[in-house]
């Protein structure tokens, strides 16, 4: 996916160079592609998949957690009654 989005922003930047400084192009990409590698590297990004997966994760964690404090709640007003 990073990838992807890498190219795509190098296809534009490519378009993006006027004709008269063509010759350049191969160094501006290379330079470009490495930059922008180091940059999302630094970002630590997860894909999308990895995201909902956490999320939902999350969410059987804080329903359990939920139910126990319930529990919890429930064990001590028996107790103190």
């Amino acid at each position: 996916m990073v990838k992807e989005k890498i190219e795509a922003i190098l296809n534009e930047a490519s378009k993006a160079i006027p004709e008269d400084l063509q010759y350049l192009k191969n160094d501006l990409e290379k330079n470009l592609r490495a930059t922008l590698n180091a940059t999302f590297a630094k970002m630590e990004l997860v894909t999308r998949e990895e995201f909902d997966i956490q999320t939902a994760l999350l969410q059987r964690t804080r329903s359990q957690l939920d139910s126990l404090q319930k529990k919890l709640t429930d064990l001590e007003s028996q107790h103190s009654a």
